[in-house]
């Protein structure tokens, strides 16, 4: 079965999740990354609660390095985290000089400590439980009143959250909000549209991310080149400590 998330920022000891939508198929995930959020609303979402401009970013888990580019327009510096080795070679030919992809998983960032304004991590962490030490690494690799943004597919909203839940029977959307509740993040949850150029690589693109009966499914109800999909995303701030001088 093809699972729908990237699970790379979930790993433990045990190393990175398998993304095999993205590490088997990198060009149809090409045409997924450039149907996806044709409007923006997710961008939208990110500039209200952790603008970039001028900041330090890390995007963990960036894949082939599709999002970079868009926050090296404004950002000071970028950096890609990404464990699969051809993934970390067509991120790095994407975007030359605009931003340093490094190899590694979310569990060892090869960043010093409070180094950077943003930890952005999207379709990564998307179980929860079993995401801490990634959440760990965020947290030490961020500088105080910086930002984590992670952004993930929202399984209650239909169709597409409801053909999620047929391939992944075990997962519980709400136990994964409850997750990051519980570990202090705010929820937003947005609204998208994905949009194709055509049947092909909506078809293609659905192949990709479920498994056979599921993307037959998927594709007989899906009339036309757009789906509905929904989000959430999940905001932690770090939070700044000052000393306070005691009264004389």
């Amino acid at each position: 079965m093809i699972r729908p998330f990237r699970g790379v920022a979930a790993a433990g000891a045990a190393g990175p999740i398998p993304s095999p939508n993205i590490w088997n198929w990198p060009e149809v995930y090409e045409q997924e990354n450039a149907a996806q959020d044709v409007d923006g609303a997710v961008w939208t979402v990110l500039r209200e609660v952790a603008p970039w401009a001028g900041a330090d970013v890390l995007d963990v888990g960036c894949g082939d390095g599709f999002h970079l580019p868009v926050f090296a327009a404004a950002a000071a510096s970028v950096t890609g985290v990404e464990p699969h080795p051809p993934l970390v070679e067509r991120a790095r030919g994407r975007v030359g000089d605009r931003a340093r992809v490094l190899r590694a998983g979310a569990a060892a960032l090869p960043l010093p400590d409070a180094s950077v304004d943003l930890v952005h991590a999207r379709t990564a962490y998307f179980f929860g439980p079993g995401c801490e030490p990634g959440l760990a690494e965020a947290q030490r690799v961020l500088r105080p009143g910086g930002v984590i943004a992670i952004v993930d597919l929202d399984a209650t909203v239909p169709p597409y959250g409801r053909w999620m839940r047929a391939d992944l029977p075990r997962y519980d959307p709400a136990r994964a909000e409850s997750f990051f509740e519980r570990q202090g993040f705010s929820i937003r949850r947005v609204p998208t549209v994905w949009r194709f150029p055509d049947r092909a690589s909506l078809e293609a693109v659905l192949q990709i991310e479920f498994s056979r009966a599921v993307a037959e499914r998927a594709i007989a109800e899906t009339g036309g080149l757009t789906l509905p999909v929904g989000y959430r995303v999940h905001v932690r701030r770090k939070q700044s400590f000052h000393r306070v001088t005691p009264p004389l």
